[in-house]
């Protein structure tokens, strides 16, 4: 999976290919010394392999049976000349790997890559730009589990320096890359590139592999964003018309935005705005009133909004509104009502 795009098999490639040719250089060379003593100075098998053995490793040992013939000198001269010069070579690319950083690089995206694998229920981030970076705050604060996939080698190195971001170098529109990453695993994948075209490519073949994943694109152009829904997009986000939009409320509603800004993006979470499914809701409360849970009062809640059915949105909806496991709750609260919230929900009394 992703073998030519990966980065950890690019050293893997490096790595097997220098130990190939070390081993390729040094059986030629035992076999060039071996042949040439045997027959230049008519040595046996096994003085030949000797003395080429000790004359490549620069040991020093006497010379085997008889002294050298002119030949023979000549012969160990151009041996010792081969034999320094595999081993340099050698030697050097193995240096170079290890002190230049390759083989910490190659340990740690084995090691990635590794935990990848075992990833379920994760996002996957495609693109590591502002807003990719922007995404990949948010769902670390909110402890959800992603992968960054990213092709540029400059981001690749910034996203390394982050011991905590698992990451893939590849190209998102090849699926082997989007396998590799686990989309089939995923619950959802965000793509962030600044290329309509791109997140066309990259939304059209995450939505091939996994139909049910739920694909968030980013638009740069008014007219991409048809396109992102036809190839399958759930949502398709331009931050350049929600910017204009927030700077045009904060001249007119500055205090709303504010404050809306503070539920959705504060890092205190002293408040929250929460989504919260009725799919495992009670028996004793389906078919009942949202006034007949007594949300306010037993756990502090407020609901501002539900989504019935999953197709029709109603805000401050009317305590009389009945519910039904396929409706879902938008509720104002901190983490300690919304965990007594769902403890309510599902609770059978």
């Amino acid at each position: 999976m992703g073998s030519t795009t990966h980065q950890y098999n690019k050293f893997q490639v490096l790595s097997n290919r220098t130990i190939k040719i070390g081993i390729g250089l040094l059986a030629s060379i035992l076999t060039f010394g071996t042949v040439g003593y045997y027959f230049i100075e008519g040595l046996s098998l096994l003085d030949s392999i000797f003395m080429t053995v000790i004359t490549i490793s620069t040991v020093g040992f006497r010379y085997v049976g008889h002294e050298p013939t002119e030949m023979g000198k000549v012969f160990t001269i151009i041996l010792i000349i081969l034999s320094l010069g595999s081993l340099a070579y050698v030697g050097s690319n193995l240096a170079r790997f290890i002190f230049d950083g390759e083989l910490a690089n190659y340990i740690k995206t084995y090691r990635v890559d590794k935990k990848i694998a075992k990833l379920k229920d994760h996002v996957i981030i495609v693109g590591y730009g502002r807003n990719g970076e922007q995404a990949a705050m948010e769902l670390s604060e909110n402890g959800v589990e992603f992968v960054i996939l990213d092709k540029r080698d400059n981001v690749i190195s910034r996203i390394r320096e982050n011991p905590e971001l698992l990451y893939i170098k590849g190209d998102a529109t090849h699926e082997d890359v989007l396998e590799q990453a686990g989309v089939h695993n995923a619950r959802a994948l965000i793509a962030t590139t600044p290329n309509d075209a791109d997140n066309v490519f990259v939304v059209l073949t995450a939505r091939s592999m996994n139909p049910g994943l739920t694909v968030i694109s980013r638009a740069s152009e008014i007219e991409s964003q048809m396109k992102l829904k036809r190839a399958g997009a759930t949502n398709v986000i331009m931050p350049e018309r929600i910017g204009g939009q927030r700077m045009a409320k904060l001249v007119h509603q500055p205090d709303v935005v504010e404050f809306i800004e503070y539920i959705l993006l504060q890092r205190t979470r002293d408040v929250a705005l929460e989504e919260i499914s009725c799919r495992n809701l009670a028996q004793q409360f389906v078919g009942k009133s949202i006034g007949e849970l007594k949300v306010r009062e037993k756990t502090g809640a407020n609901i501002v909004g539900i989504k019935i059915s999953g197709a029709r949105y109603v805000f401050n909806p009317d305590p009389n509104m009945i519910l039904s496991r396929n409706d879902q709750l938008f509720v104002l609260a901190n983490q300690e009502q919304i965990t007594r919230l769902k403890e309510l929900m599902t609770s059978e009394k």
